[in-house]
């Protein structure tokens, strides 16, 4: 050390900074280190994913692996953070529902990594602690998008990204793909790390179409379309990764638009509903029904497995009431279940062997009419997509949302207040002399548009999406629906609900804390953190804060 008296002053200063620079960046990675250790404490050193839109294939809604929100904690959620992301909207769509990596291997150390998508392909990782913009990332194309849709465009066919992606494993642990369907009908595969695309784009499927949620199961993404967007037939697509090879199959009837995509079985079925449509299986047509399509594992193309049709498939094709509600699948006993509903405001409960019986037509179990007393085709019924979870006692809840009334004649058990914009409602799956139905068990609070709910730790989080969704009007009849200004006018704000999921009671809201509404949106949930976004561009992160969060708003 004595010789450093013999050095030039300007080079020890050069040192003493480094070594200064050095200190500091380690301190800041041991607080990183801290805060991220005191989490995976929290959740049982596993921090949980939501890797794709529904939570899982099956789309059950259900976050399992949750343990810092509980019955008990969750009336300290808080606004943790808030960010607004530059997206430009179009129609009444902005962002999608966020998928979320626990574990994510960065430049920076290990985070949770946030995945929100922009209609106007973009995508954005965000950080879960503060709601940083680690990245984003815009999709680019030579392709060049049409002025119109193939149903002149407007609400129904706003263009961009439709389909919430899907996250799939990388090559080593902590490293993921993202999936992504670009507007140009290319599938985008993203390093959610950095937000770098890792390949070319691959073709996938015709362009300025609208895809619901991608699902990935085996290698396999599946997606189906719906509206005739971009001039474009409805159809399944089945993208196999190991080969390239796209497979397709269409109903020939009305588009598929559950919201939170098809969901899949232990077989590799993806089943949805169809929209408006004959009912005609004898030639290929399935309007207002259900479908399940598989990859033929040879061919790679898509093939009709089973399929379904309500006894008044007609009646309702001719009051618009479509079979559009993404359905969840799960296990009871020795079988495997699926529950699915529409516009019509039943729930349908059935078994993936044979989801309609010998006839096509038969499931395990109808309800009655939940809602929609007055035959409502735009804002009332059942939308949207199921949800499904089962206790410590082993008892297997189904929830749905709805909109409107509950019907005069519907009862049950637990009614918490009178509903008039929109509820969630719980039955539970019995079997009753040898047949399996479900048993109505409570019907939560009143919600302004109740969209579907998601599941975690004994919590059910719901929301009431303040959106307009009248799409006609005595004056202007269905012009009113032509133009998307006259629906954001009259959307208000959007409301988040924690409830009991055993009674449906209300443990927790928002209150006035989201300013905006939304449309396309939808809850993700995963280590003490709830999502939503909304028209404005803001993505909303609530929870219950730990030793590393930091409350933002960026």
């Amino acid at each position: 050390m004595d010789g450093l008296r013999h050095l030039p002053l300007f080079f020890l200063k050069g040192v003493f900074q480094v070594k200064y620079r050095t200190f500091i960046q380690v301190f800041a990675v041991l607080l990183l280190l801290a805060g991220w250790n005191a989490e995976l404490a929290a959740q049982g050193n596993k921090p949980a994913d939501w890797l794709t839109d529904g939570g899982d294939i099956e789309r059950t809604a259900w976050q399992r692996n949750e343990t810092i929100v509980s019955t008990t904690t969750v009336k300290n959620m808080k606004l943790l953070w808030k960010t607004k992301l530059d997206n430009q909207p179009r129609q009444m769509h902005n962002l999608l529902p966020v998928l979320i990596a626990g574990r994510v291997n960065t430049a920076n150390g290990p985070k949770q990594i946030v995945l929100v998508t922009g209609v106007t392909d973009n995508l954005y990782g965000l950080d879960a602690e503060t709601g940083e913009i680690l990245w984003s990332h815009h999709f680019t194309s030579d392709w060049t998008p049409p002025a119109d849709g193939g149903r002149g465009a407007g609400i129904l066919c706003p263009g961009g990204i439709t389909a919430t992606p899907v996250i799939g494993p990388g090559k080593s642990p902590g490293e993921y793909i993202v999936y992504a369907a670009a507007w140009d009908g290319t599938l985008r595969r993203v390093d959610l790390a950095t937000g770098k695309e890792l390949a070319p784009p691959a073709k996938f499927m015709p362009p300025n179409g609208k895809p619901y949620a991608l699902n990935l199961r085996n290698n396999v993404i599946y997606v189906h379309t719906a509206q005739g967007c971009g001039g474009n037939p409805n159809m399944v697509y089945l993208y196999d990764l190991a080969t390239d090879k796209v497979g397709s199959w269409g109903p020939a009837g009305g588009g598929m638009w559950g919201r939170t995509g098809g969901a899949i079985d232990s077989k590799g079925v993806m089943y949805t509903g169809t929209g408006d449509g004959p009912w005609n299986p004898e030639n290929g047509i399935f309007g207002n029904g259900i479908i399940g399509v598989r990859q033929n594992p040879e061919t790679k193309a898509g093939e009709l497995m089973d399929y379904y049709g309500p006894s008044n498939a007609e009646w309702l094709w001719k009051r618009d009431l479509d079979m559009q509600v993404t359905p969840a699948i799960f296990k009871f006993k020795d079988k495997e279940l699926m529950v699915d509903a529409g516009k019509e405001c039943v729930v349908y409960l059935m078994d993936t062997d044979s989801i309609g019986g010998d006839d096509h037509r038969t499931p395990l179990h109808r309800t009655p009419l939940i809602c929609n007393e007055e035959v409502n085709f735009a804002s009332a019924g059942i939308w949207g997509s199921m949800a499904t979870w089962e206790d410590s006692k082993g008892t297997r809840w189904v929830l749905t949302p709805f909109w409107g009334p509950k019907h005069s004649k519907f009862k049950a058990p637990i009614e918490n207040g009178p509903v008039k914009m929109g509820a969630i409602a719980a039955f539970k799956v019995e079997e009753k002399a040898g047949k399996l139905t479900l048993t109505p068990a409570w019907i939560s609070r009143d919600m302004n548009r109740a969209e579907p709910p998601v599941i975690a730790n004994g919590v059910i989080f719901a929301y009431g999406s303040g959106e307009d969704t009248d799409q006609a009007k005595f004056d202007i009849g269905l012009a009113y629906n032509h133009d998307a200004r006259n629906r954001i006018k009259g959307s208000t704000k959007a409301v988040l609900y924690a409830l009991d999921a055993q009674t449906g009671k209300e443990l927790w809201n928002s209150g006035d804390q989201i300013a905006s509404w939304s449309h396309w949106g939808g809850l993700s949930v995963a280590n003490g953190r709830v999502y939503i976004n909304t028209f404005d561009g803001y993505q909303y992160c609530f929870g219950i804060k730990s030793a590393g969060d930091k409350v933002a708003q960026k």
